[in-house]
């Protein structure tokens, strides 16, 4: 008779094995990898499966080591650098069983001086779904045909500076950072640790093959606010938390709020809702129209946004134009710019009252203002 494992504390074990050898930025992050290194052993019970993204602004802030640390606990690691699209889609439709990817170095494929990778980020945003595939022709000259590869996989990755929005949004995001003086690491010598590693490896897979069944098809509980894309990256590792009980249930709800708030925080969504916002919250506050010239001012003179620089070039009114014209008004035209009398005579401009449908629709919610000193002598009942 097979002796049932106690999940969470190996659970306990795998983030011990993690902290062990790195400084991870919170101990949501620590909870996180844990969950998503056990998630990889259960994939097929799953509808998706996150992208576990480490990244950070500088080199030596420990990324390439905790991919090392995850290579040692997941089934089937295939460790890619620069690996193309059509290595890996291969890879994984391969009779050989399903690779866990884990992408090192993955700003060389996505990073400011990379080329154009919509091969490769179409692949990785199709392998987030368990029914993903990727198309491709196969055969010689006239008689190619179709023929639809699986694209569904645990993907990891480590890279500077940031990743495709299709990809953050997909992703569990740990923001790596280096270590400080007084913090201090195992370690990690691959002759002696891999060993260790891949025993917790095989107890991961043995505790999977015990809880299968109650994590097919099961439906956690999210903490309140988080649905939509969010809900689905984190119900893969919530269903695991639930099936390793103890304090597992609680700990990954608190991680899961705690990452999904610091990747919003991080997030401010497409570059057209970044305009759309600062219009809203840093422009138009109180006015319901003003001149381009007047927009154009404002929006390069803030500190902590692109308009001054996109591109080596500061936003005119010919690219603010396009921007906003993707979007419409409340009566479904695009939103243009149109004449607004002033004192000197006719400008172009823009209303307020045309991009108040879209920053409905778009836009996080505004700042909450402050609330105003009582007047001296008042008392709130």
């Amino acid at each position: 008779m097979t002796t049932a494992i106690d999940g969470a504390a190996l659970l306990d074990e795998v983030e011990a094995f993690h902290r062990r050898f790195n400084v991870l930025p919170t101990d949501a992050a620590y909870a996180a990898v844990a969950l998503w290194d056990a998630h990889a052993h259960l994939l097929d019970c799953f509808d998706s499966t996150p992208r576990l993204a480490f990244l950070s602004p500088e080199p030596g802030s420990g990324k390439t080591r905790a991919l090392e640390i995850v290579e040692t606990l997941v089934p089937q690691p295939m460790v890619a650098v620069n690996a193309s699209a059509a290595a890996l889609f291969r890879a994984v439709s391969g009779g050989n069983g399903r690779p866990t990817i884990l992408f090192d170095e993955i700003d060389t494929i996505f990073g400011p001086k990379a080329g154009d990778n919509e091969e490769l980020r179409g692949f990785l945003n199709a392998g987030h779904r368990r029914t993903g595939v990727t198309y491709r022709c196969v055969g010689d000259g006239g008689n190619q045909t179709v023929q639809a590869f699986p694209s569904y996989c645990a993907v990891a990755m480590a890279g500077l500076g940031s990743l495709p929005d299709t990809i953050l949004t997909r992703s569990v995001i740990i923001r790596m950072r280096r270590r400080a003086r007084n913090e201090k690491v195992e370690p990690f010598r691959a002759r002696i640790h891999e060993a260790e590693g891949h025993k917790l490896r095989d107890r991961l897979a043995a505790w999977a093959e015990q809880v299968r069944e109650s994590v097919m098809g099961a439906w956690p509980e999210m903490p309140e606010g988080v649905t939509d894309r969010p809900a689905d990256v984190w119900e893969p590792l919530l269903a695991v938390a639930d099936a390793a009980g103890g304090h597992w249930p609680g700990r990954a709800r608190e991680a899961c709020v705690t990452l999904v708030k610091a990747s919003q925080a991080n997030d401010k969504g497409s570059i057209g809702i970044r305009l759309l916002t600062d219009l809203r919250d840093h422009v138009l506050i109180g006015i319901d129209r003003l001149p381009t010239v007047a927009i154009l001012d404002r929006l390069n003179a803030l500190d902590d946004a692109p308009w001054a620089d996109l591109n080596g070039k500061p936003l005119d009114s010919r690219r603010l134009s396009k921007m906003l014209s993707e979007y419409v008004t409340a009566d479904g035209a695009p939103i243009t710019s149109r004449n607004i009398k002033t004192g000197g005579g006719v400008l172009k401009g823009y209303y307020a009252a045309d991009l108040y449908d879209a920053w409905q629709r778009y836009c996080p919610p505004p700042p909450e203002s402050p609330l105003l000193p009582l007047p001296e002598g008042e008392n709130v009942a």
